[in-house]
């Protein structure tokens, strides 16, 4: 074994390791926990729960809240709420007007693990509005007879931080040795068939100033003849996106958008951090696609590097991307959003998108030289895909069950969308979603290592068909 072949090795084996070893020390706290609320009530009506940070400086507001309907009185009901793991402050309201009222317990949930919060924990730490409450056999009797009348505790002793630590420390270690071992598997098989695996990033990286000559002259060329030229390229995604603009925030009054991260930007600012990414990926999968297609004369050619072609094509829509991320930019600091440290991750998402749709796209340019119908499935796939990423919808501010939420976050283009949102407005860092960011390189790894196999395998009949 050569030198060169033993480092390479080296190298591959000690990125594994580093990448275990991340894995095993990140944390995976549980972001939400349930909180079961035992009540009883004279009256039938609805309780509603607040939370907030204690240093909060909106205090409670109807955004942090949750209803949830009492119907047959004088009977023990559970009331279920979820609460971030940071939240400190409680807030519990009551039915206007007489009632009396009954908290039996209170009871933290996190996956397997619960605190039940005591009677004498709820009347510690506690101010009241506007009833009167009284710690009677081991529960919290609440009796109000006025137009608001309310509980609020102080809940920064109830260790909710640690419930939700403890509840997920099960499920994160489950998925670390997951991911360890999935990565592993990937390892072992790179360095049994190194050769193969490597063969086409080094052709790429080998043809490099062809590829990037080839693009910008494919970008050219594409718009040749027509008075404005390259024009072209730009004003239709920014007519998309006026109207879209128009349609959801005149027309269906859509407004500001209430983030993940509590922060509310208009709807505009919302829509083009998300349709920007799928803008790029849009081009680069069609583009990329028919490359051999639209390029069968040097496909024909027995000396050309054929493996450059759908590169050249994602290079080519990069181009486009390049000045749509400098549009936003402009856009967001007209609205006084200005670019900081977190906006730099754009790069960072921006690379992740080209590694994803070139490990598609090596696959679909194989298949389509002998399944023409393939491209027409493509646009099909891509029109749902926009709303399926989710991009014109706000998937935080809906009430989705666990497992809906789950597959719209498996979809790898939610990841990037999220991504340039956290870059650009909730200021988040890509490593703060271990589970996704590891989720995604698994995923996109696979899929380029089975690109590269189908293209090498399917090549050397593509001059035949073509």
């Amino acid at each position: 074994m050569s030198k060169k072949k033993l480092a390479v090795r080296v190298l591959v084996l000690l990125v594994a390791v580093l990448i275990n070893i991340g894995i095993i020390c990140m944390k995976f706290p549980a972001k939400n926990i349930d909180v079961d609320v035992t009540v009883k009530s004279d009256v039938s009506t609805e309780f509603q729960f607040f939370y907030a940070e204690v240093n909060s400086q909106e205090g409670f507001t109807i955004q942090n809240s949750q209803i949830v309907k009492y119907e047959v009185p004088d009977k023990d009901a559970t009331l279920t709420y979820q609460i971030p793991s940071d939240t400190t402050m409680l807030r519990l309201d009551f039915a206007s007007g007489k009632s009396s009222n009954i908290v039996e317990k209170i009871v933290l949930r996190c996956g397997k693990v619960e605190r039940t919060i005591t009677s004498k924990e709820l009347c510690s730490l506690m101010s009241v509005n506007e009833a009167k409450v009284q710690e009677q056999d081991g529960y919290v009797k609440v009796n109000a007879n006025s137009e608001d009348p309310f509980i609020t505790w102080n809940a920064s002793t109830w260790n909710i931080a640690d419930v939700a630590y403890q509840g997920s420390l099960m499920k994160s270690t489950a998925l670390k040795v997951l991911a360890c071992l999935i990565i592993d598997l990937m390892v072992i098989y790179t360095l049994i068939n190194i050769k193969k695996i490597a063969m086409l990033p080094i052709e790429l990286f080998q043809n490099r100033k062809l590829i990037f000559n080839l693009a910008k002259n494919d970008f050219k060329t594409q718009f040749a003849g027509s008075y404005l030229g390259i024009i072209w390229a730009f004003v239709q995604p920014i007519v998309t996106v006026l109207v879209y603009w128009f349609v959801f925030e005149k027309g269906l009054k859509a407004g500001g958008i209430n983030t993940r991260a509590g922060i509310q930007v208009p709807f505009v600012m919302w829509l083009i951090a998300g349709i920007v990414p799928w803008f790029f990926f849009q081009d680069a999968l069609n583009g990329g696609t028919n490359a051999l297609v639209q390029y069968s004369y040097l496909v024909k050619k027995v000396v050309f590097k054929i493996s450059i072609l759908p590169i050249v094509k994602v290079m080519s829509a990069l181009f486009v991307h390049l000045f749509f991320i400098a549009f936003t930019l402009v856009l967001y600091a007209c609205y006084h959003y200005y670019p900081d440290l977190y906006t730099l991750q754009i790069l960072y998402y921006t690379f992740c998108m080209i590694i994803y749709v070139l490990g598609i796209v090596y696959i679909t340019c194989s298949i389509v030289v002998f399944f023409k119908d393939l491209t027409q499935i493509i646009n099909i796939i891509l029109q749902i895909g926009i709303w399926m990423t989710p991009i014109m919808w706000n998937i935080d501010a809906m009430d989705l069950s666990p497992t809906l939420l789950t597959i719209f976050k498996l979809n790898p283009m939610y990841y990037i969308v999220a991504g340039y949102r956290d870059a650009l407005i909730n200021k988040a860092w890509f490593w703060e979603n271990a589970q996704l960011t590891i989720y995604f390189w698994i995923v996109t790894a696979l899929l380029f290592g089975a690109g590269s196999f189908v293209f090498r395998r399917l090549k050397v009949h593509f001059a035949d068909v073509l």
